[in-house]
C-alpha cells in the first residue's frame, strides 16, 4: 500500500491516502470505527476497495495514534491488538507460518503463528508449506532457469495456476475459519511475483 517507495503504484496509493491526512482526529476515528462495523463478520479480499480505503485510513490513524486517544468507541466484536492497541484486524498471507497474522494498522505481527487457534493452525501450515515451493518458482535465479532448459516458462505458468487454486482455498476455506476467533479477516488474493491478479482468483 502506501510507502516511501518511488514506484508508480506506491506513489498512487500515497496520493489516495492524502484524503485521510486532511481529516481531523475525531473525523478519522469515526470513519475508522464506522468502517470496522461494516467489515465485521466477514472475510475480505485484500484487493477489495473498502479494505484498500480502510488500510490507508488505518495507516494515517496509526501515525497519529488515533486509537490510543480513545476518542471513539471501538465496535464491540473487535478486541485490542497487542502490537499497537488498535482494533484487532488480521491479514492472512502465504507467509503465515513465518510471519503469523499481520496487523492492518501497524503492519507488525498481530498473532504469531503458534498462537493461532489450534483448530485452524494445522490447515494453515499445510496450505503455507504447499504454497512455498510454488511461489519459489518465480524467484529462481538465471542458473536455475538455464538448468531447466526451455521449460521455465511452462513451469512458471503451471506455478501461477497452482497459486490461483491455493489463493482460492485461502479465501473460501481458511479465512472464514478464522472468523470463529476474529471479528473480521482479510486475506491476500494475489501473487505479484507469479503475476496472479485478484481477478484471477475466483471464489465462485
Amino acid at each position: 500500500m502506501a510507502s516511501e517507495s518511488d514506484a508508480p503504484i506506491d506513489l498512487l496509493w500515497t496520493e489516495y491516502g492524502r484524503v485521510f491526512a486532511d481529516f481531523d482526529d475525531l473525523t478519522l476515528a469515526r470513519w475508522l470505527a464506522q468502517t470496522l462495523g461494516q467489515l465485521a463478520g466477514k472475510s475480505w479480499r485484500l484487493s477489495h476497495p473498502l479494505v484498500g480505503a480502510y488500510r490507508l485510513a488505518a495507516q494515517a490513524g496509526h501515525s497519529r495514534q488515533i486509537w490510543l486517544k480513545r476518542i471513539v468507541t471501538v465496535p464491540a466484536p473487535y478486541g485490542e491488538s497487542p502490537c499497537c492497541r488498535a482494533p484487532l484486524l488480521p491479514l492472512l498471507t502465504r507467509d503465515v507460518v513465518e510471519s503469523g497474522l499481520i496487523c492492518q494498522h501497524c503492519n507488525e505481527t498481530l498473532v504469531p503463528f503458534d498462537e493461532i487457534a489450534a483448530e485452524v493452525r494445522g490447515d494453515l501450515e499445510s496450505w503455507s508449506r504447499e504454497y512455498e515451493p510454488i511461489h519459489a518458482v518465480a524467484h529462481l535465479d538465471d542458473r536455475q532457469r538455464r538448468r531447466m532448459g526451455g521449460s521455465y516458462d511452462a513451469a512458471f505458468e503451471t506455478a501461477a495456476q497452482q497459486a490461483e487454486l491455493l489463493l482460492v482455498r485461502a479465501g473460501r476455506d481458511l479465512a472464514p475459519h478464522l472468523l470463529h476467533v476474529h471479528a473480521a479477516v482479510i486475506w491476500e488474493d494475489q501473487d505479484e511475483c507469479l503475476e496472479v491478479r485478484p481477478e484471477d482468483v475466483r471464489i465462485s
